[in-house]
């Protein structure tokens, strides 16, 4: 008992002073931090006081970031950047050479040479740092963001090119910040030209351009959104003529100057001189002023935007031969396909969003290839095209975009450009029978409708009828917003072409004016030889009963239109329409359900502005809320019939087996007589 009571009492003192020693080591790290807290607090506030004086302490700060603690690290790296912000000069530091460092200078300037190459060399480092840090995991989003802070703050400053590298390369990255923060910094370098006088912006659309080259046009949407930042001076070519006029009549005052100057006596030689040397000085100080403001000249200017364009361009280009390429491979190797979703060409959207909005300076060399691809992404491709370049797998909404976008490059080409869009016309036509709500994009349909058919106001009898008649087919089956962009469209093509409203008449065999085509085929795919004249607008009559009142009240106006009067133009276009009924989702539904009193009250405003723009724009029903909620009902009717179903089989089989049991039961005992009666026979046999 004795021994084991002493091993007791040194048991429990050895575990009172692991604990105690658990103890001070917490506390002594707890120390070494606040520690190095207060250290990196007191180093960046004096550099921040007086960086001359304490410029060797960057270097100090700089060994905090090589510290095992990583908390010491991200903090390191973060009191680096602000010294760094603030401490960087406006201009780009040149290191003295070989030469200038053997000539004599002044205190002043050693001081100041000292100063610019400790800064620069600990700029470097850190540069170094961020670039290794970047690799790891817990520091990527702190790296990320010292990154594209120096970027955005300094691009003016040296090792630009590094922090470019870095920043494009994450604009794609699956991480939402990472990505969000690299895209928002380039998208400030393309805004913010004066900071580096757009050097940076032509090295980063380089950047990018190179980059989407090398990941083969797989990467997110906004690594080539943020292109649709940058802006260009239209205006820059143009004054030439006049520069080179002014230039002519300075010529010419100038000898005729020399040439009075001349007969004047040789007393304002002093003048003369004296006027010299000012214009001289003048000329320095613009020279100085122009190094120092990072404004180029008009020739270094041009030379920037044509080449910041032609990277663009060629980025634009190359996503669409890629899409045509891996189109006509999976179209090649899986057959027929149905459209399938945007993840294939992720890039293909913001490439036809930029093109539209950079069409004006495309050159007029491209323009004719740039059509051809459009109309071949546009096209549907079916089986019946002898052409090898088949298009099957684009959304209805982006072959929707590439016919915006080839009308956006007839408008800013107009007077150089003689193109027939008849083939995207045919393309909208079938494209708004294959539109569906859920999968499809309406505000694009609205584009394309605006674009397409209402600011185009030269159409044909025959197109116009036949865009007529299928915009009221379309609006008979979807959703409400959908509908009044359609119908918006459709009163408009009426007002601009009066013969069309023969198709309001009522007569049996159609409108008076059928034209050459005397049956009307609503499965006709171009719209010139659809016969729609031959037709009447019958569901004009159904929509007028639509249960929206924006859709009813304009389907009725649509209706009473008469072809002897001239109607007035409705200033509201699809878009606005259709964005108009989606701002107020919802709150249809929410009236329908808070009873006939508010209803009346939405009823009474539609109709209010159904007379002033003579189209309502009440808010619609939630059709996707609706969707899922009938989806919902129609699997649970599924299930509770397949549950039925179920029920029924197992009832069958135990009945069965039931039955069976019986049998077996009933044969046992007959089974058993027989053998009985067996084994009697031969008995008395023997």
């Amino acid at each position: 008992m004795g021994k084991e009571l002493a091993k007791t009492e040194e048991v429990q003192p050895t575990q009172q002073e692991a604990a105690l020693a658990e103890v001070k080591e917490d506390l002594t790290a707890e120390e070494a931090f606040e520690a190095k807290k207060r250290k990196l607090a007191e180093l960046g506030m004096a550099l921040l006081a007086d960086p001359e004086a304490n410029i060797k302490s960057l270097k100090d700060i700089l060994q905090f970031a090589k510290d095992g603690d990583h908390s010491i690290v991200k903090l390191g790296l973060l009191s680096l950047l602000a010294v760094f912000k603030d401490i960087i000069p406006g201009y780009r530091i040149r290191l003295p050479t070989e030469k200038e460092l053997e000539m004599k200078v002044s205190k002043e300037v050693k001081k100041m040479r000292f100063y610019e190459s400790t800064l620069l060399s600990a700029y470097k480092g850190y540069l170094q740092k961020l670039l290794a840090l970047e690799k790891q995991p817990r520091f990527h989003h702190v790296v990320v963001r010292c990154i594209c802070t120096l970027l955005d703050a300094v691009p003016h400053f040296n090792f630009r090119e590094s922090l470019l590298v870095a920043v494009v390369r994450n604009i794609g990255s699956s991480d939402d910040v990472v990505r969000r923060i690299c895209c928002s910094t380039i998208k400030s370098l393309f805004t913010s030209e004066g900071k580096h006088g757009g050097e940076a912006t032509v090295e980063a659309v380089r950047l990018i351009a190179d980059h989407v080259k090398v990941h083969d046009c797989q990467l997110h949407p906004d690594s080539v959104e943020v292109l649709m930042s940058l802006s260009f001076d239209d205006d820059l070519g143009k004054p030439e003529v006049q520069e080179g006029n002014n230039k002519m009549k300075n010529k010419k005052n100038k000898k005729r100057k020399n040439f009075e100057e001349s007969n004047q006596p040789q007393g304002n030689d002093r003048k003369r001189s004296k006027q010299e040397t000012i214009a001289k000085m003048k000329e320095e100080v613009a020279a100085d002023y122009k190094a120092v403001s990072y404004t180029p000249d008009v020739e270094e200017r041009k030379r920037m935007q044509s080449e910041t364009l032609s990277a663009v361009f060629e980025t634009y280009f190359r996503i669409l031969r890629h899409t045509m390429q891996s189109s006509v491979a999976s179209s090649e190797a899986n057959g027929n396909i149905t459209s399938g979703g945007s993840g294939a060409h992720p890039l293909l959207a913001p490439c036809l969003s930029g093109l539209g909005k950079f069409s004006h300076l495309i050159d007029m060399d491209y323009i004719g290839d740039l059509m051809n691809y459009l109309k071949r992404l546009a096209a549907r491709g079916s089986s019946s095209d002898s052409s090898a370049q088949k298009v099957q797998n684009l959304t209805v909404s982006e072959r929707l975009r590439c016919c915006i976008v080839a009308f956006k490059v007839m408008r800013g080409n107009l007077d150089a450009l003689n193109v027939d869009l008849q083939d995207f016309f045919v393309q909208l036509y079938n494209l708004v029978l294959e539109f569906r709500p859920g999968r499809d994009e309406g505000e694009v349909l609205a584009e394309a409708l605006k674009i397409m058919l209402c600011d185009d106001r030269q159409h044909d009898m025959q197109k116009a009828a036949a865009f007529i008649k299928r915009l009221a087919t379309f609006a008979l089956c979807f959703g409400s917003a959908e509908s009044m962009a359609a119908l918006v469209t459709l009163k408009q093509l009426l007002q601009r072409n009066v013969k069309c409203r023969n198709l309001l008449e009522n007569d049996a065999g159609g409108g008076s004016v059928s034209g050459s085509i005397a049956k009307y085929q609503p499965y006709g795919s171009d719209p010139s030889l659809s016969g729609a004249l031959a037709s009447v607008l019958w569901e004009l009559n159904l929509l007028s009963k639509h249960y929206h009142p924006a859709i009813s009240t304009l389907a009725s106006g649509i209706s009473s239109m008469n072809s002897a009067q001239n109607q007035v133009y409705i200033s509201i276009s699809p878009q606005q329409a259709f964005k108009n009924l989606l701002l107020e989702a919802g709150s249809f539904e929410y009236n329908q359900q808070g009873g006939t009193q508010k209803s009346n009250k939405r009823k009474g405003r539609s109709t209010a502005l159904a007379s002033t723009l003579a189209s309502v724009e009440p808010p619609p029903v939630d059709e996707n809320e609706v969707s899922k909620k009938l989806r919902r009902h129609f699997i649970l009717l599924w299930d509770i019939k397949e549950n039925e179903r179920l029920r029924g089989e197992l009832d069958r089989t135990t009945s069965a087996l039931q039955l069976y049991e019986e049998y077996k039961k009933q044969r046992k005992p007959a089974t058993l007589k027989n053998k009985k009666s067996k084994k009697a026979r031969t008995t008395v046999g023997m």
